[in-house]
């Protein structure tokens, strides 16, 4: 789109991965160009750059103040993670009378190199969600006299990264669980419930193998299954909003009365999904595996594992079961996967080119 005499303004980050896509991580250098395209000679206060990091909660709520009263409640909180403005091109002066300081550019093609450091301490990983997001961008800003600024606004990702090969998050998750039915005067045998998974750490891609064991000596049919699920938590003016949702999901064989069912490593796989985040103040994505049984007319009887979804997958010779987890993680087809209705996919595909970046040797599977 033609603006007057400009005739685009672009930014570009400089890359270090093949698919071109800005990816960095706290302590970076972030670098790139605004190109600017002009028809014909122009006259240029400024050429400005504004890169910030943030991440920012909203959501209202409805109140009753009584006597058919309500009134709408607004729960906003914002941290910023840094704030940088350099100037490309002229000076911060605003008065457009002034004839003095005014650059002329040339009609043509023109580059301008920015740089700036992200800082060292740790930064939340980008994130869309239901009520709050992360985000980072670089904004151009072409000031020139008696004219509306040109802006544009590109934004790039930010993983701050989890690796799980930490003692921590190779530890093994496990529990025990046991309910007794009742019906009026009448009690029926318990049923119980034992599950493990080998670590509380994965990646996306990665499999998921649970042991259980589930013992029906009621009197009903039930059915034990597991599933994966994420839990958005957004915190405002001392009140917190939380959103869960299904992520993935199976299903065992109906247990009659007195039977029982084993699973020796069952399979649950992990979709694409973006990171936990677990260091901001006010978004928190976290994960868990729920193992369950199904009693119809009662409430289910449910163990809760904590997962924690990482960026570093598991070293090739962590376990027995890390070559087919790699495979999986660093498949490159893999990026084509999807779920429904997931604003944060796009940052699980940046997390997986953003291994590969780092780890080439990687790139065969």
């Amino acid at each position: 789109m033609v603006l007057g005499k400009v005739k685009s303004l672009t930014i570009s980050f400089d890359c270090l991965n093949d698919s071109n896509v800005p990816v960095y991580s706290s302590g970076d250098t972030v670098s790139g160009r605004v190109n600017l395209e002009v028809t014909g000679e122009i006259r240029v206060k400024s050429l400005k750059i504004h890169a910030r990091g943030h991440a920012k909660v909203r959501w209202t709520e409805s109140r009753n103040a009584g006597s058919n009263t309500a009134y709408t409640q607004n729960y906003t909180e914002e941290v910023e993670y840094f704030n940088h403005k350099d100037i490309l091109i002229g000076h911060e002066r605003d008065d457009d009378n002034s004839e003095e300081g005014f650059n002329t550019i040339h009609s043509g093609r023109h580059e301008y190199a920015f740089s700036f450091e992200l800082p060292q301490t740790p930064l939340a990983t980008s994130f869309e969600g239901r009520h709050g997001s992360v985000r980072y961008w670089v904004k151009a800003e072409l000031h020139r006299p008696w004219l509306l600024p040109v802006k544009l606004k590109k934004e790039f990702t930010v993983f701050e990264h989890i690796d799980i090969n930490t003692p921590s998050l190779l530890s093994p998750q496990a529990g025990t669980k046991e309910k007794t039915l009742c019906c009026w005067f009448c009690t029926s045998g318990p049923i119980s419930l034992s599950a493990k998974i080998e670590r509380k750490g994965y990646t996306p891609g990665e499999s998921i193998q649970i042991f259980a064991e589930i013992e029906n000596c009621s009197s009903r049919m039930v059915v034990p299954k597991a599933a994966i699920y994420q839990t958005q938590a957004f915190y405002a003016k001392g009140k917190m909003k939380e959103v869960k949702q299904l992520v993935a999901n199976l299903r065992g064989e109906s247990l009659s009365s007195g039977k029982t069912e084993t699973w020796n490593g069952k399979l649950l796989k992990i979709p694409p999904v973006s990171p936990s985040i677990l260091d901001c103040s006010i978004i928190r994505v976290e994960y868990s595996l729920m193992v369950y049984v199904d009693i119809p007319g009662a409430v289910d009887l449910f163990l809760n594992l904590p997962l924690v979804i990482g960026t570093i997958p598991l070293h090739p010779f962590g376990s027995r079961t890390s070559s087919v987890s790699s495979q999986c993680s660093m498949n490159m087809n893999w990026l084509g996967l999807s779920l429904p209705e997931r604003p944060e996919e796009h940052v699980v595909r940046i997390a997986c080119i953003f291994f590969l970046q780092h780890h080439p040797a990687m790139q065969k599977w």
